[in-house]
């Protein structure tokens, strides 16, 4: 994303506050929905003068696509650079490896940690050169991590129209800046009320998997949205009914769920 107004025009449209965007820094952030409904989550990186736009492509639309309609007579430039570009997170780290090409982003889009964005056609490269001092992780190792550190995955963990505090979301939110879309609603919800229903980490006493019913006094409360065992230890992120968000849960299979 580029243009004068790039910055000015994606701050008044996320929930994040982007104003202070330093070269090098990223953060997470979420496009609403007029009503307050989460429409997609991104990591707005900054690797130097341009913007990029970080989104797991699991969620259901392309953020290029939901934005297009706001531009308008603004100077604002939007590309799909995903055949272009990669990406390689540290999640943990607080410096990227030395190796030469890309640009370093922190935090990571895994959270913590940083991340190294570089040209596609260097990828292969750079990772025969980390062989050795880094561990290339699998997509299950990724998984099983993020589910272990309860950390929330749009299109996963929540769908479209879910409020930023059903599909636990609220941290890409902040409440102290000014105007963004959507955020008549959730402010509404956050001062005079509570969502629907909430998302929580929890650890299982045995396996669980994602969709599985969650039960409250034997009553279907929700339902498991990711599991995953790391460590020996079963891990699972499960949305459950605001009422049933501090009753005793178990699996409709038995396993109990704490936190």
């Amino acid at each position: 994303m580029e243009g004068s107004d790039a910055l000015r025009w994606l701050d008044a449209l996320l929930t994040a506050d982007l104003e202070d965007l330093a070269p090098g820094r990223a953060r997470r952030a979420l496009l609403l929905s007029p009503t307050g409904g989460v429409r997609a989550a991104v990591t707005v990186a900054r690797p130097g003068d341009s913007l990029l736009l970080l989104q797991d492509p699991v969620q259901p639309r392309p953020v290029l696509e939901l934005l297009a309609p706001y531009v308008l007579s603004s100077d604002v430039r939007l590309q799909d650079r995903t055949g272009e570009l990669a990406l390689l997170a540290f999640p943990g780290r607080e410096e990227p490896p030395a190796v030469s090409g890309g640009w370093a982003s922190a935090p990571s889009v895994l959270g913590r940690g940083v991340d190294l964005i570089l040209p596609a056609e260097e990828r292969g490269r750079v990772l025969g050169e980390l062989r050795g001092a880094s561990e290339e992780a699998s997509e299950e190792d990724v998984e099983a991590w993020r589910v272990a550190s309860g950390i929330a995955r749009f299109g996963v963990d929540g769908e479209e129209g879910d409020l930023p505090a059903e599909c636990g979301l609220e941290d890409a939110v902040s409440f102290g800046k000014g105007c963004f879309l959507g955020q008549e609603a959730v402010a509404k919800v956050r001062n005079l009320g509570h969502p629907r229903r909430v998302l929580r980490h929890l650890e299982a006493t045995g396996p669980v998997r994602a969709g599985e019913p969650v039960l409250a006094d034997g009553r279907e409360a929700g339902a498991v949205t990711s599991a995953a065992v790391r460590g020996g230890r079963w891990f699972a992120l499960v949305r459950v009914r605001w009422e049933a968000r501090d009753a005793p849960l178990r699996t409709a299979s038995g396993a109990e769920l704490a936190p």
